[in-house]
């Protein structure tokens, strides 16, 4: 086996098998997992079938944006807890909605240099355990208590507390929020909405076919990287269970705008769903993969990573996807499948639609010419994060697995992975199959 020579300079890297959970819907209480049991339980079967120990892995990188209290350094509580050994190095990367996509950017940098050789890389979100928190004002409260000696002191203080110091902070809806444009990411893509003239119509459209996309792969047995989980209480959760197989144009129009009321178009329905799951793969040097005669799923070709308007963060897949297509003089034909991230069904389609405007990619990418239009039946083919869910941590790894998965089940040669970030950026992943040239 013959692999190129990464983007990253360097040896080749190779994904050779991964695992994820089912995604579970946040429904407004925390849910029976925590992120660090979700990342275990994705990896544990995945470690249990490779010939080598875990203890063998040069290190493992996992990507989360809001670990519990007692995950301080999730990656290395999940290194622990799966078995790795105390001496195998074990960090975690948090690049908002893209935190799973720069974990295996990471290991790839570092098997390319020569660094590591064979690393177990993911994400991992739990979004329904997001921490509620207290206002500045009732932890001064508590200082002032906590410093209060004697009784008149503590009547004083007690005196002082008001009702409103009670409100709590939504860490959710603030991490959601991007504190430098005062935009909610449902803002943001309202403004894609209006700037591409994105109808209501065409952006439920959108999201019906993510739901009918995802019944349709998990009829046909497209997700064959779901391990199952097993709560407490003995309840199994073997798929993702957001999608709405039953969903209609009717039933979507019928839903009130989320963000921009009352004349918004972006709405609970065609937005990704809180959403709690873990995703990782297994990466590793052409000399490691010979030692313990692993398969091959596919090489890593290329990445980049692109920043934006932060109020326009939905379009970083556009930024980010077009210097690797320059860089490797393609073009959308030559792009066999792609997996975009479906944040919003206004962000996908107005990514779909700056990639083929003439001025956009002139004054923006900086190309004389528009891309050819992305063919949208080679486009999150069973379905995205509108049905499956957007755990942020571990979005983007679960797109470069399921995407290596569709090229190996389809026989197709070349794939691109992206997403949005929140914050004003994009990421994108360049992968071929193994045993492909990029000409034949």
């Amino acid at each position: 086996m013959a692999g190129q020579q990464s983007g990253w300079g360097g040896r080749p890297v190779f994904v050779v098998d991964g695992s994820r959970t089912p995604f579970i819907k946040a429904r407004g209480k925390p849910g029976p997992f925590s992120a660090s049991d979700l990342a275990v339980a994705a990896a544990s079967p995945l470690l249990m079938r490779q010939p080598f120990a875990p203890s063998d892995f040069d290190e493992v990188i996992l990507g989360c944006v809001m670990p519990g209290p007692n995950e301080a350094n999730i990656g290395r509580v999940a290194a622990l807890r799966l078995g790795c050994g105390e001496r195998v190095t074990a960090w975690t990367v948090q690049r908002n909605c893209a935190s799973g996509l720069q974990s295996i950017d990471s290991a790839a940098q570092n098997i390319a240099s020569g660094r590591s050789g064979l690393v177990l890389a993911g994400g991992v979100e739990s979004m329904s355990h997001a921490p509620v928190l207290l206002g500045t004002e009732m932890v001064n409260w508590l200082a002032s208590w906590n410093r209060a000696r004697t009784p008149g002191a503590r009547l004083k203080t007690l005196a002082a507390l008001k009702p409103v110091y009670l409100r709590p902070v939504i860490a959710l809806l603030r991490g959601l929020t991007d504190p430098v444009v005062g935009l909610s990411m449902g803002q943001s893509a309202e403004i894609l909405a209006h700037r591409f003239s994105i109808s209501r119509e065409q952006m439920d459209a959108f999201a019906l076919r993510s739901h009918q996309r995802l019944a349709a792969g998990m009829q046909s047995g497209h997700l064959e990287e779901i391990e199952a989980l097993y709560d407490k209480r003995g309840n199994v959760h073997d798929h993702d269970d957001g999608v709405r197989a039953d969903s209609s144009m009717e039933q979507l129009a019928g839903l009130k705008p989320a963000f921009d009321r009352p004349d918004g178009k972006v709405t609970a329905g065609n937005s990704a769903q809180i959403t709690d799951g873990a995703a990782w793969v297994i990466l590793a040097a052409e000399d490691v993969i010979g030692k313990y005669d692993l398969p091959v799923l596919g090489q890593l070709i290329d990445s980049q990573w692109a920043g934006l308007d932060p109020a326009q963060m939905g379009l970083g897949p556009a930024y980010a996807m077009a210097p690797i297509m320059q860089r490797h003089n393609l073009d959308s034909a030559d792009i066999d499948y792609w997996e975009i991230n479906e944040a919003f069904a206004a962000q996908v389609l107005s990514c779909l639609a700056a990639w083929e405007d003439t001025g956009f990619c002139r004054e923006e990418l900086g190309r004389d010419m528009p891309f050819c239009a992305i063919d949208q039946e080679r486009l999150n083919v069973d379905g995205g994060a509108i049905g499956i869910g957007h755990p942020v941590g571990a979005s983007g790894a679960r797109i470069v697995l399921h995407l290596l998965k569709t090229l190996e089940r389809n026989n197709a040669r070349r794939g691109m992975a992206s997403l949005c970030i929140g914050g004003g950026q994009g990421g994108a992943l360049l992968i071929e199959r193994a045993g492909e040239s990029p000409d034949g």
